[in-house]
């Protein structure tokens, strides 16, 4: 009954003598029977439910009874006034003289809609979030998410998934900047979570090739001087002066690890920070094309192998390039063995480190400036013959278009909105991979090795690295 009422009716009783609640509501059945004819009996009305429970609140002091009644009805306006009118002629409760008096008709539907408009002003107020993220807030939400869901735990420290099975690893300050890395593709980090190194990242660097990157700030120092003591780096690189891991954008990042240094450079130093930053790009710069071509004979000898069309000296710059980046995609990679201290990562950094001192300061200025190779070719040897397990996109002029772990290629390959022209691939191209390049318009995959094909799209080059001589594409 109280899901269908319209209407209350409010009355209040005075009798004069003590009488009680079944007194009240007996008087009411009993004087109105009859009263206002069949249809309007209360008796009838309660049982089909048409008027409610009558509740009655009665209390008696001084030898007089005061109470207040009410009584739900789902009647229309004049059945109701006629039903509530009719409670007003009972002049007896009991053995005493009383009066009833009707003080209000409530409607209770209205009473419903203030109580829905009072309710609707407050949720304008608060039940909505007026921020509307933009798009870049939207994929960096996603990329959070994602970014949370790659991060695991080594020894209850927070890690990169592949700090575990990788031959190199970073150490960093907390778990910010594993995330940063993490944001960024590099699975291979490891945080110390304050100045105080555990026991269980000292270990693991006794067994790993190590690059402590820390903040740039005091606290970067206190946990470079600890880890000096209690663990085994090789190599140091620290975040721009007065800036954070965490803070550090793409490009910042990765020109970060790309400068570098050897731990030997900067043991002892009382500001290792400082001779670290006043390397300007590498305390290793690239060598001189004279020394480069030494160092890189064999690949410096092959130019036309990939660009016919482009100059000796291009290729030996090209060939510079990629052995003074070689440490750090090999450390910074997401796969484990790009790191191994018998790498090409690693015999790629003491070969310009033993040309250090024959490179000029504009020499290692421009090498460091050249962050890509300027030939396919030169890409090739940076991702393939420096055993970095990526890939790399390049696009008509040889730019790179973007990278990934090669164990992605095909997701990353599938995600990109342009279509490269060139895939370098350190890995054994699969039939799966060949599939999509001929499927999104790729002229040509230079790859580590050729995997077994049922079949082979006639659209799409591919080489592995050992033959490209034989095959000498053009450079696209």
């Amino acid at each position: 009954m109280e899901d269908t009422s319209k209407y209350l009716i409010h009355a209040n009783v005075t009798a004069d003598g003590v009488v009680e609640r079944s007194d009240v509501v007996g008087a009411i059945f009993g004087q109105t029977e009859g009263l206002l004819g069949d249809e309007l009996d209360l008796r009838d009305l309660r049982q089909s439910q048409k008027v409610g429970r009558i509740d009655v609140e009665i209390t008696s002091t001084a030898g007089q009874s005061h109470g207040h009644l009410t009584i739900a009805t789902s009647l229309d306006k004049v059945e109701t006034a006629t039903l509530a009118a009719s409670l007003e002629t009972i002049d007896r409760v009991g053995p005493c003289r009383a009066d009833l008096e009707v003080t209000e008709i409530e409607d209770v539907r209205a009473a419903k809609r203030k109580e829905v408009v009072n309710r609707a002003k407050e949720l304008l107020q608060t039940g909505f979030d007026d921020s509307v993220m933009s798009s870049e807030e939207i994929l960096a939400e996603v990329r959070q998410h994602v970014r949370v869901e790659d991060i695991t735990e080594y020894e209850g420290l927070p890690a990169g998934p592949r700090v575990t099975d990788s031959d190199a690893i970073i150490v960093v300050e907390g778990r910010s900047d594993v995330l940063t890395l993490l944001k960024y593709g590099v699975k291979n980090a490891i945080a110390v979570e304050g100045t105080n190194v555990p026991d269980a990242v000292a270990e693991l660097t006794r067994h790993r090739t190590v690059t402590a990157f820390l903040d740039g700030d005091r606290g970067g120092d206190l946990i470079f001087e600890e880890l000096s003591q209690v663990g085994d780096i090789d190599y140091v690189a620290f975040a721009p002066s007065g800036t954070s891991v965490e803070d550090l954008d793409h490009h910042q990042l990765f020109a970060s690890l790309r400068n570098k240094v050897p731990y030997d450079n900067v043991s002892g130093m009382n500001e290792p920070r400082e001779a670290v930053a006043a390397t300007d790009g590498s305390s290793t710069p690239a060598p001189a094309p004279g020394d480069a071509r030494r160092t890189h004979g064999s690949e410096a000898a092959s130019p036309t192998s990939i660009d016919e069309s482009s100059s000796s000296t291009a290729q030996t710059a090209s060939a510079a390039n990629a052995a003074a980046d070689a440490t750090t995609t090999g450390e910074a990679s997401t796969e484990g063995g790009a790191g191994s201290p018998s790498g090409g990562a690693s015999s790629a950094q003491s070969a310009v480190s033993a040309d250090t001192q024959q490179a000029s300061g504009t020499d290692a200025e421009t090498a460091v400036e050249s962050d890509d190779p300027e030939t396919v070719y030169g890409h090739a040897s940076a991702v393939i013959r420096d055993g970095t397990d990526r890939v790399r996109f390049l696009d008509a002029d040889g730019g790179t278009i973007d990278e990934a772990d090669a164990s992605d290629a095909y997701d990353a390959l599938e995600s990109l909105e342009s279509t490269p022209k060139t895939i370098v691939l350190d890995a054994i191209l699969s039939q799966r991979l060949l599939d999509l390049a001929a499927d999104r318009g790729v002229d040509r995959i230079v790859a580590r090795s050729l995997g077994q094909f049922t079949k082979r799209p006639t659209a799409v080059r591919i080489h592995a690295i050992d033959d490209v001589a034989e095959e000498a594409p053009d450079s696209g």
